[in-house]
């Protein structure tokens, strides 16, 4: 069944003029619902959970269509992961349903350091109420310059405390370049937001999909084999085990 990124990816395409071709995009047949070439595809690994933590992704415009994107692997492995693109002049109004919604709690995930500090938390918040409302995790889904413009440009997160994470280690991802290290693709941002709310498990998981999937899509773009007995995949198999 098509999840929340793979739905939005379709509609993204439907609007499209023309075909989307990813720079250096092999012409290959691609699986479509893991997007790697299909000798390497890693459906049959697929183990998703359902978790109290949802996640929110405000992707921009392209990132839905890019073999490199994380936030599709998010939906992968955490049942509640919603998508929306983004845009400057428009809200998708399912969007603003989703933030309104009261067994929500919303937490925008950004860097505290471009935030007034009065709006900016280093951890969740204590539960109140008599009502225990659910942590929403909002991940601008973006280049770092696109989501400092995104950040700036939607008035509806303004009234939202700001998550600001910081990771032990730097990124490992190996998809995309970033000038900065410390800056994480979303997926390793999304499993830092499962990792606060109590959900390690989870997090965990998916940190290890990352794994696989970057290790798979390098082979498969160097045109060798997968190797079922690599470091990444006997670590996911342990993780799913533990699940089972």
């Amino acid at each position: 069944m098509p999840h929340a990124v793979s739905r939005l990816r379709a509609e993204r395409l439907a609007r499209s003029a023309k075909p989307f071709q990813a720079r250096g995009g092999s012409r290959l047949v691609h699986c479509p619902d893991c997007r790697l070439v299909t000798s390497h595809c890693q459906c049959a690994l697929r183990q998703q959970l359902a978790t109290r933590a949802g996640l929110c992704l405000l992707m921009h415009d392209t990132e839905p269509l890019k073999p490199s994107n994380t936030g599709w692997l998010v939906a992968d492995v955490v049942a509640d992961t919603y998508a929306f693109g983004w845009a400057r002049t428009e809200v998708d109004p399912a969007l603003l349903a989703l933030l309104a919604d009261p067994q929500w709690q919303p937490y925008v995930v950004f860097p505290g350091e471009f935030v007034d500090p009065g709006r900016v938390l280093h951890e969740l918040a204590p539960a109140a109420g008599p009502v225990l409302r659910r942590p929403l995790f909002v991940l601008l889904d973006a280049t770092w310059p696109e989501a400092r413009k995104m950040f700036r440009k939607s008035p509806y997160l303004e009234r939202f405390p700001v998550l600001s994470l910081h990771g032990d280690q730097a990124s490992r991802y190996r998809l995309r370049r970033s000038r900065c290290g410390a800056h994480f693709c979303t997926a390793e941002v999304a499993a830092l937001c499962l990792e606060q709310a109590g959900e390690a498990p989870a997090g965990a998981l998916l940190q290890a999909w990352l794994e696989v999937y970057s290790e798979r899509y390098l082979l498969a773009k160097n045109q060798r084999p997968v190797d079922l007995d690599s470091s990444a995949h006997q670590q996911l198999r342990a993780l799913m085990a533990a699940q089972a």
